[in-house]
C-alpha cells in the first residue's frame, strides 16, 4: 500500500517484549538446544506469489520438517524470480490453467493457498483431487458453504486440510489460551481485541469485494474472532454488530472501512473487537474475576509485547510461518490426523461467526450463531 503498508504498520508496532518473566517458556519453542533434524521433508508448493507467500518462503528456508519445492503462480515474471531465488526445480513451476497435471508430481505433497480469498474454495478443491495435501490461509473461504466444501473434497480425496492459523503455535499465544482456558484468573468476563491499519492503495485486492468476500472483518477481523474462541474455548452463541462511518467514499465504495461487534459467549464473556482499514490498532485484552492478561501488539506479526495482572510476559520471538509448517509437517510425516485446532472445520466455525457480524451489522439486529 502506497501509505502505509500492512506489512509496516506491523513492523512499525513491533517494540520487544517485556524483561520480567512471569512463566517459563515452553520446551517445544527452545529450538536452540532442540537437535536438528534429518528425516524425509514434506515437500511444500505454495499458490499464489504475493507478499504473505514472501514471508511464508523465507520462514520455509530455516524449516526441519519441510521445504519450498514448487510454486503456482499466473505471473511468468514471478515464476523466473522464484526460480532463480529458491532453486526450484523446472517441472515443480505450474500457473493457474496446468496446476492439474501436478497430480502426476510426486515430489509435491502438500499445496499451500495463499490466494485471494474468494479463490481459495477452487485451489483447495483442486489440490485435493490431484491428492495432495492442503493448507490455506485465512480466511478459508468467503462463505461457510464454500468451506464445507473445502472439507469435503479434501476428506473424499482422502487428504488433509489446514488453515493458517500461525499463532496457534506462537508461544504468546499459546500462554493466553493457557490462561484463558485453566481460567488461571479465574472465569473471563471481558475480551477486547481489535486489528486494523491503514489502507490507502486503491488497487489493493482487499478492497474488491469480489476477490476479498469483505473488508477488514474478513482480512483483520477473523484475527479477532480466532482468539476469543480460542482463549475462550467456547463458541459464541449471537453478536451484535455496526459498521463504522464510511470517511473515504471512493476507497471503501465495495468494502467496509471498519466495523464494531461484540460476541456473546456461553461461560458469560462479552468480546468486543473493531477491523478497521482507516487507523491502526494491534491490542488484546482479557480482564477475568481475579486479574487480567493483554498483548499490545498482538494479533500482527509481533514481535509481541505483553503483561498480566501478576507482571510481565516474556516468550521467545519465532519465526511465526516456519514454525506453522514444521508442527503441520511434524503430523503429516507421520501419518498422523491433523489436531482439531488447525484443520478445516476450525476455518468453517470462524466464517461462520464472520457471516453473522455482517447479518447483525447489515440489519442492526442481534444474530444467532448456528
Amino acid at each position: 500500500m502506497k501509505n502505509l503498508s500492512r506489512r509496516s504498520f506491523l513492523q512499525n508496532l513491533g517494540i520487544g517484549t517485556g524483561a520480567a518473566i512471569v512463566s517459563a517458556a515452553l520446551p517445544a519453542f527452545n529450538t536452540v538446544a532442540a537437535k536438528k533434524y534429518d528425516g524425509k521433508k514434506l515437500n511444500i508448493a505454495l499458490c499464489g506469489l504475493g507478499r504473505y507467500a514472501s514471508y511464508l518462503a523465507e520462514g520455509l528456508q530455516t524449516a526441519q520438517y519441510c521445504r519450498l519445492a514448487g510454486i503456482i503462480t499466473g505471473t511468468p515474471a514471478k515464476a523466473a524470480a522464484w526460480k532463480t531465488k529458491y532453486s526450484i526445480a523446472e517441472k515443480n513451476i505450474y500457473n493457474y490453467q496446468n496446476f492439474d497435471a501436478i497430480i502426476n508430481n510426486s515430489d509435491i505433497d502438500l499445496v499451500y493457498v495463499v490466494l485471494p480469498n474468494s479463490m481459495h474454495k477452487e485451489f483447495t478443491i483442486r489440490a485435493a483431487k490431484a491428492g495432495k495435501h492442503v493448507i490455506v490461509e485465512k480466511p478459508m473461504a468467503i462463505t461457510a458453504n464454500d468451506c464445507k466444501e473445502m472439507i469435503e473434497a479434501c476428506k473424499n480425496a482422502g487428504v488433509q486440510l489446514a488453515i493458517g492459523y500461525r499463532l496457534h503455535y506462537e508461544p504468546y499465544h499459546v500462554e493466553l489460551k493457557r490462561l484463558g482456558q485453566e481460567k488461571v484468573f479465574g472465569q473471563v468476563r471481558l475480551i477486547e481485541a481489535s486489528l486494523g491499519y491503514k489502507a490507502g492503495d486503491a488497487n489493493e485486492w482487499r478492497l474488491n469485494k469480489a476477490l476479498a468476500g469483505g473488508g477488514p472483518l474478513m482480512n483483520l477481523g477473523v484475527y479477532c474472532v480466532q482468539s476469543n474462541r480460542y482463549v475462550l474455548g467456547e463458541e459464541p452463541f449471537s453478536v451484535t454488530a455496526q459498521f463504522g462511518p464510511v470517511t473515504n467514499k471512493k476507497l471503501f465504495s465495495q468494502v467496509e472501512e471498519s466495523i464494531t461487534w461484540q460476541l456473546h459467549f456461553p461461560g458469560g464473556a462479552v468480546c468486543t473487537s473493531t477491523s478497521s482499514y482507516n487507523c491502526s490498532v494491534d491490542r488484546f485484552f482479557a480482564a477475568a474475576e481475579n486479574g487480567f492478561f493483554e498483548l499490545s501488539p498482538a494479533i500482527s506479526y509481533g514481535p509481541f509485547k505483553g503483561r498480566t495482572s501478576k507482571g510481565e510476559l516474556n516468550f521467545p520471538t519465532i519465526n511465526q510461518q516456519q514454525t506453522q509448517c514444521d508442527e503441520i509437517a511434524k503430523v503429516l510425516l507421520a501419518g498422523k490426523q491433523l489436531p482439531a485446532h488447525i484443520a478445516g472445520e476450525e476455518g468453517l466455525k470462524d466464517m461462520k461467526v464472520l457471516q453473522a457480524i455482517y447479518e447483525a451489522a447489515a440489519t442492526g439486529k442481534r444474530i444467532l450463531i448456528g
